[in-house]
């Protein structure tokens, strides 16, 4: 059974630092391209940070580009996305997801953050 579970979001105070945990299982994430989105209220879900593949490609949208880094742990199958100099403006539900062209997409459950006083 494919499941990607998330974990390590809270709340944290601006400029903080907060490392989101995607754990995969059923599939081999070096097999897929990863990738985290986010949904802030009222808005609609945006690709934050994704790893194409084991060799260091990555994408970030410009609203985290130097504040995001996503990585993977081949051992544990698990994907990272650590955040740092974080703003209330990243305050989201943030989702991995996992893509394998002809093969399938997967969502996981979301992991809320929230960044305030």
């Amino acid at each position: 059974q494919v499941q990607l579970v998330e974990s390590g979001g809270g709340l944290v105070h601006p400029g903080g630092t907060m490392r989101l945990s995607c754990a995969a299982s059923g599939f081999t994430i070096e097999l897929y391209e990863m990738s985290w989105f986010r949904q802030a209220p009222g808005a609609g879900r945006e690709m934050v940070a994704r790893s194409i593949n084991f060799g260091g490609r990555n994408e970030y949208a410009d609203s985290v580009k130097g504040r995001f880094t996503i990585s993977r742990d081949r051992s544990k199958n698990t994907v990272y996305l650590q955040m740092d100099s974080l703003k209330p403006e990243d305050t989201a539900v943030y989702y991995c997801f996992a893509r394998k062209s002809g093969v399938g997409n997967y969502w996981g459950q979301g992991t809320q953050v929230t960044v305030s006083l």
